[in-house]
């Protein structure tokens, strides 16, 4: 798995955190990682946007973003705002690729949901996905309505042959509601894909060394990690 593409299911979701969060329990694990943003919205140009965050909670990362836009909106408006030339998918692929050749391990993030669209020609980070052939990982919200938006992104991905690796919920609440703890149960089984993971709510606001000693225990084994995902369904069954 050289290249791992992280989607959300909409935005605010924890994508970047997660991103990071895999990205520390690779290097923890003894690979080299890069981190790709596609396409950086809503940021200034001094700004440290996603990519150097997930460098700075991760550690030893090769942060790299394709595009930068000021306003926070989807990648294909922001770009025609400014005046801006925006990301295509080909481009995504071939920046990915690369850093491939240079890297054990290639993360790739998107801008909000799967079908965010980069360009006026509506592409998108799935097809970036269906060009490098790479796996998936979508990043999911907790609570009520995650269901659908998680199966309508999976079923997205499958629709183009893309590979879903699985489901991580980025932003595990301190005192879990009932659908959130159903939800344990309900994601993997509408997906029809794994979960592999739950990161504790506000994570990202750790010392970058706290986060990177903890971050494996967030993930299943499948991303580096020792979670167990039947064991912490069954500590939060309703």
């Amino acid at each position: 798995m050289p290249v791992l593409v992280i989607t959300g299911t909409g935005t605010e979701v924890g994508k970047t955190v997660t991103t990071a969060a895999v990205a520390a329990a690779a290097l923890a694990a003894g690979r080299s990682v890069a981190v790709l943003k596609a396409a950086q919205t809503g940021v200034g140009p001094d700004e440290p946007g996603d990519a150097q965050e997930v460098a700075r909670l991760a550690g030893e990362v090769a942060a790299t973003e394709l595009a930068r836009y000021p306003e926070p909106l989807a990648p294909a408006t922001a770009a025609r705002r400014a005046g801006r030339a925006p990301v295509h998918p080909q481009e995504v692929a071939e920046a990915a690729a690369k850093l491939a050749t240079e890297h054990d391990l290639v993360l790739v993030e998107g801008a909000g949901g799967l079908l965010v669209r980069f360009d006026a020609a509506g592409g998108t980070l799935a097809d970036a996905a269906q060009l490098l052939g790479a796996p998936v990982l979508v990043v999911a919200s907790a609570g009520l309505g995650t269901l659908n938006s998680t199966e309508l992104t999976v079923r997205e991905l499958r629709s183009r042959g893309v590979d879903p690796l699985g489901i991580v919920i980025g932003s595990w609440p301190e005192a879990p509601d009932l659908a959130s703890c159903c939800n344990l149960a309900d994601l993997p089984d509408v997906a029809g894909t794994p979960l592999l993971g739950a990161l504790p709510a506000g994570v990202g606001a750790l010392a970058p060394a706290d986060f990177r000693a903890t971050a494996r225990h967030w993930l299943a084994p499948r991303l580096d990690g020792t979670w167990d995902a039947e064991a912490f369904r069954m500590r939060h069954a309703p």
